[in-house]
């Protein structure tokens, strides 16, 4: 599974952005899809997750000014951060996950995780 982020940038403190995640390749075995952001010195931390049901879970740091969504036929998770904060300041990684299943009777699905290169989002203070 390859994974592009695309839609950084640098905007002003209570903008808006909207980043993009296009996967290809194998992709029948993912069932979660997130974004990480990570600041310099910092580990990455989960703000936004979604499922190939379209549940999402979001980091109390961001609910309400994030939503994620995906585009199953386009293979495409998108993060639209509204409201941005100079603290969201960060490269944003897009991750990709599959877990143990049997997936069908010829097809196991086995833990994995991607990533994507990363997208630098820039909010100046």
């Amino acid at each position: 599974v390859q994974l592009v982020e695309s839609g950084g940038g640098s905007v002003q403190a209570g903008g808006p952005l909207r980043l993009s995640c296009a996967a290809s390749g194998d992709t029948i075995c993912v069932s979660l899809m997130g974004w990480y952001p990570q600041a310099p010195g910092k580990a990455r931390e989960l703000v936004a997750s979604i499922t190939n049901s379209k549940s999402t879970d979001y980091a109390d740091s961001v609910n309400g000014r994030f939503t994620i969504s995906r585009d199953n036929a386009k293979n495409t998770v998108y993060l639209q951060m509204d409201s941005l904060k100079p603290e969201d300041t960060a490269v944003y990684y897009c991750y990709a996950g599959s877990v143990p299943t049997q997936k069908a009777p010829n097809l196991a699905c086995a833990e994995h995780v991607w990533w994507g290169q990363g997208t630098q989002v820039t909010v100046p203070s």
